[in-house]
């Protein structure tokens, strides 16, 4: 297989092996063989670095509003696994924003709310509640998700 993968130009190959692909890109780049790199993939990957960074960070905000969301709403239920993500999450925020400044733009009013929309479903396909039991709109600031003493009870878990 890979005898036959040698043979294929760079944009047929980033079709059947993206790390192979990766691979020779980088070759070629750092041999300044500009002319011989597979420009319009090799774009479109670059543009993909920013967004899955970004998608990374929303997944860790998310992941925060969903499990305060149970915590609020499922207190009998509570677990120090619940507490634990949320903690973890929110050392990974700050990670993200520390090695890329610029997903700071992410952290605005309607990051929070979209992000908040997805939470409210899987917090409801979660705890078997229906959707209307938590509030239609964010009912968390900013500084609440990333604040690692809110809930005031979170870290007696």
């Amino acid at each position: 297989m890979t005898a036959k993968l040698s043979t294929l130009s760079l944009a047929d190959l980033y079709d059947r092996d993206i790390v192979l692909w990766s691979e020779r890109t980088i070759e070629l780049l750092r041999q300044g063989k500009f002319d011989e790199l597979d420009m319009e993939n090799l774009i479109d990957e670059v543009g993909d670095l920013g967004k899955r960074e970004r998608d990374r960070l929303l997944s860790s905000i998310r992941l925060i509003l969903h499990h305060l969301l149970k915590w609020e709403y499922q207190p009998e239920k509570r677990s120090r696994s619940w507490a634990k993500t949320i903690q973890r999450e929110r050392v990974n925020i700050q990670d993200y924003l520390e090695e890329t400044p610029s997903l700071v733009q992410i952290i605005n009013a309607a990051g929070l709310e979209k992000a908040y929309k997805t939470a409210r479903r899987h917090a409801a396909i979660e705890t078997d509640l229906p959707l209307k039991t938590f509030p239609q709109n964010c009912p968390y600031q900013w500084a609440k998700v990333l604040d690692d003493s809110f809930p005031s009870d979170l870290n007696n878990q």
